[in-house]
């Protein structure tokens, strides 16, 4: 798990031990995430990334260890580091969740996250066109309420949050079912009623081998899953 975000943490960490027996590992980059200069912090993002790879490479081989026991998650810049984290694991991570990945710097960086930095990848996107990434990224990308305005949100960080508040739920009741689109442009306009198949968005468990972008409803208030 990475962040530059105490609220980030404080959301997810609890869910986490609560719904199971696990270890967290919290990287605090906030150093090198708040500088006023977005191409700073976007390398600044790169390089932590791979630093993260070279300790999660480091500590596999003190203790045993192995990559199928990872699900690295990031939000925002987080987002794309937590990709670049898997990437230089040579894409055998379990599982990689991107948390509405930042917009601002890249559209055209080939660093951005990718759909084979894991085994399997997984995007949820809350703030499209604004703090988040519009197209999909991952091998399963969610647009809940379309990606951009959240029920119950009066500004564009309160949306850019909800990705984990929406995460952090999944993993406590498994819920958000998503509804699938032809592409990321179905899923932004509404327009997914034509195709049968269905997901759950989040969760404890990698959906190995599921493919495709989702569209889901929130509630306002939580729960925020309509099941």
């Amino acid at each position: 798990m990475n962040s530059a975000t105490s609220d980030f943490n404080t959301v997810l960490i609890p869910e986490f031990l609560s719904a199971e027996d696990v270890n967290v590992l919290v990287v605090d980059w906030s150093r090198g995430a708040s500088s006023i200069s977005y191409r700073i912090a976007n390398e600044n993002c790169i390089q932590s990334g791979k630093a993260v790879a070279e300790f999660i490479d480091w500590l596999n081989h003190q203790t045993g260890a192995n990559l199928n026991q990872y699900h690295i998650i990031g939000h925002g810049l987080g987002g794309h580091q937590a990709g670049i984290v898997g990437r230089n694991l040579n894409g055998q991570v379990e599982y990689i969740t991107g948390l509405d990945p930042a917009l601002l710097g890249w559209v055209n960086n080939i660093n951005r996250f990718q759909p084979q930095d894991a085994k399997y990848t997984e995007v949820i996107h809350t703030n499209y066109g604004l703090n988040g990434y519009i197209g999909d990224l991952a091998q399963v990308d969610f647009y809940p309420n379309g990606g951009i305005s959240m029920p119950g949100c009066d500004s564009n960080a309160c949306d850019h949050a909800r990705s984990y508040f929406y995460f952090a739920e999944s993993l406590k009741s498994g819920g958000f079912t998503g509804r699938q689109c032809h592409n990321y442009y179905a899923a932004v306009l509404g327009l997914c009623d034509f195709l049968p198949g269905a997901l759950q968005m989040g969760g404890l468990r990698p959906k190995t081998g599921a493919t495709g972008v989702y569209l889901l409803d929130t509630n306002a208030t939580p729960p925020f899953s309509q099941g």
